[in-house]
């Protein structure tokens, strides 16, 4: 198949080059590049960062007339809007069949061609099944899924949680705090999950436990890497100047925290990290505050 990957960043390169050693033909669409070679694409790989998918998706339009697959590998929820990626699309390019690809996954493995195991989840299982038989490698596994919005939550929220266990690490708290953030945080994913309506067993899997367990423990993690900075002192601005691409988490957090209590649900963890990176609080004063909390019936 003839697949246009649009993002020349790490992870669009890495999914570039596991669609070619799939046999396809791949045209790979970079920022200021003109759209017009993906027009004859059979399917199309989004791989910008979350804010950023909207214009390139409105860049699109007069492209994208007729039904065409598009896999969204951007991890986020639009901030003014509260959309998760496949909901975007549904508004920008109705036309579109959107399905979103999640999954402890970094680049830079990808591209080594280490063992990676990810999701692709799309409305009809059938249509995840084809496209994840069409892209996979022995050494690049792709699941089928049909709860689209269990694996968007998992891949959006693990990247919040991501910065908290940072900033954990970053404050020197140990392996033991880490746990316990990653559990806690975890309950708060599928809290949350439940609530939208997504399925309890797809955060079980590779987009939510899975993602979550890989991002909250290494410096290759951008969140993580970002939230260490803040817990070593550093500013939101200075950690976000030496980051090494986007902090997907950092957009995703205010909106994360303001959807959570727009649905009732208790999240404790999001809330820390947003009253850090987005209201200046002292990251040793949203650790007390969490330590603080009543004791009570370990939930899920």
């Amino acid at each position: 198949m003839r697949i246009g990957v649009l993002g020349a960043g790490a992870w669009g390169a890495a999914l570039a080059h596991v669609a070619r050693a799939a046999g396809h033909e791949v045209e790979v669409w970079s920022r200021g590049g003109a759209l017009e070679p993906l027009r004859s694409a059979q399917g199309l790989v989004l791989a910008v960062p979350a804010q950023g998918v909207r214009g390139v998706l409105l860049g699109l339009k007069s492209i994208v007339t007729n039904a065409i697959p598009l896999i969204i590998s951007a991890k986020g929820i639009e901030q003014g809007t509260g959309l998760f990626m496949n909901e975007v699309v549904a508004e920008v390019l109705p036309a579109a069949e959107p399905m979103v690809l999640s999954g402890p996954s970094f680049a830079a493995d990808v591209m080594k061609g280490l063992p990676t195991a990810v999701v692709l989840a799309a409305g009809e299982i059938s249509q995840a099944h084809q496209w994840a038989e069409a892209l996979s490698l022995p050494q690049f596994r792709i699941y089928a899924s049909d709860d689209v919005k269990g694996v968007e939550i998992g891949g959006a929220l693990k990247n919040v949680l991501a910065i908290a266990c940072g900033i954990s690490d970053g404050r020197g708290l140990g392996d033991s705090a880490r746990a316990a953030l990653t559990t806690r945080g975890f309950a708060e994913l599928t809290r949350f999950a439940a609530k939208l309506g997504a399925r309890p067993e797809t955060l079980m899997g590779l987009s939510g436990l899975g993602d979550l367990l890989l991002t909250c423990s290494s410096r290759q993690s951008r969140n993580y890497s970002f939230g260490h900075a803040l817990g070593e002192g550093k500013t939101v601005e200075q950690a976000l100047s030496q980051a090494r691409g986007v902090v997907e988490g950092a957009s995703t957090v205010k909106i994360a925290q303001s959807l959570a209590r727009q649905h009732g649900v208790d999240m404790p963890i999001v809330d820390a990290v947003h009253a850090i990176v987005d209201e200046g609080r002292a990251p040793d004063q949203e650790i007390a505050r969490l330590l603080a909390r009543p004791l009570r019936a370990e939930i899920t």
